[in-house]
């Protein structure tokens, strides 16, 4: 089968389409003909080397895969299937667990890790959701945020920042979005009371939040100062240039005070990706696609997404 693929961490360039062995699902698992995947800021750094201590654990030795979460159709199952699991024909989505693979034409996967993809909804579209999770666990699971409450969200218009507009607003908050100045009008339209241009907005010019979800991953300290005596902030991303500082910054504000930040990564399992069916079924989140581009432009939409001023997502099409 056709995979996305490279032999060396460089830049975009380095992506080239190969063929790699079909998988064979194994017990309890089932074949997904993927037919979409997006692209995600992790693996551009995976791609650069710059979380080699990582990925050289997820996948050993040249060549490496790309992807991280995928949609598709189930067309066959392994032995001993789940008797509650999907079944073939079955249209799904999910995440791969520590290890990337998703740009190829199949993946052999476990139940637990998919969902069903909401009835209508094009598959190649819906690959701009599965990442979404991140902002379920990350707003309703880890931040617990109430309506009424001022939310910020710091990268509204990317991948996660999208869909964290939409689910503030589903919750019942008062959402200020920063994001690019091209972008301001797309997350007004998604749901944020207020959105500002990250480039000319400065920390100090913002008013106080009860909770801050940064995407960004720069100027933590800045940021949580904006919260409240009882706010908190939620981070999925830190700044991969200065990872020493980024963590010891971690350590300390996890042990002192209420405003705490919350940093996690993201694991998404059956149950919050079925959650974000439900989400979606009921109008509170849509997916927002930028660009999609065929698996023989890999390499472009890398380049696509390190160029910045996405809105929403870069979509790698698979069938």
């Amino acid at each position: 089968m056709r995979a996305a693929l490279f032999d060396r961490y460089g830049p975009p360039e380095v992506l080239y389409v190969g063929t790699v062995r079909k998988p064979v699902p194994g017990p309890g698992e089932v074949l997904v003909r993927v037919h979409a995947a997006s692209v995600n800021g992790g693996e551009l750094h995976g791609r650069a080397g710059k979380l080699r201590p990582v990925t050289g654990l997820m996948q050993r030795g040249f060549p490496k895969r790309m992807g991280l979460d995928f949609t598709g159709e189930v067309v066959a199952l392994g032995p001993d299937p789940a008797e509650a699991g999907p079944r073939v024909g079955d249209r799904v989505w999910g995440v791969l667990d520590r290890t990337f693979g998703s740009v190829a034409e199949y993946l052999a996967v476990r139940p637990r890790h998919l969902s069903l993809v909401p009835a209508g909804l094009d598959l190649v579209e819906a690959s701009a959701l599965p990442v979404g999770t991140t902002a379920i666990t990350a707003l309703r699971d880890k931040a617990k945020l109430q309506p009424g409450e001022r939310l910020l969200v710091r990268g509204g218009s990317g991948g996660v920042g999208v869909v964290a507009v939409q689910l503030g607003r589903a919750l019942g908050a008062h959402v200020t979005a920063l994001a690019g100045a091209r972008n301001l009008d797309l997350v007004r339209d998604l749901g944020a009371h207020e959105a500002y241009d990250y480039a000319t907005t400065r920390p100090a010019d913002l008013p106080r939040f009860d909770v801050v979800m940064d995407t960004v991953g720069t100027e933590h300290p800045a940021y949580r100062r904006l919260l409240t005596p009882s706010g908190r902030m939620v981070a999925i991303a830190f700044d991969i240039n200065r990872v020493a500082a980024s963590l010891s910054y971690v350590a300390a504000s996890t042990v002192y005070g209420r405003r705490r930040v919350r940093f996690f990564s993201g694991r998404p399992t059956h149950r919050l990706l079925a959650d974000l069916t439900r989400y979606v079924e009921a109008g509170a989140i849509r997916p927002v696609v930028d660009t999609v581009f065929p698996l023989e432009e890999i390499a472009k939409a890398h380049r696509a997404l390190e160029a910045g001023g996405v809105g929403g997502k870069i979509i790698v099409r698979i069938v």
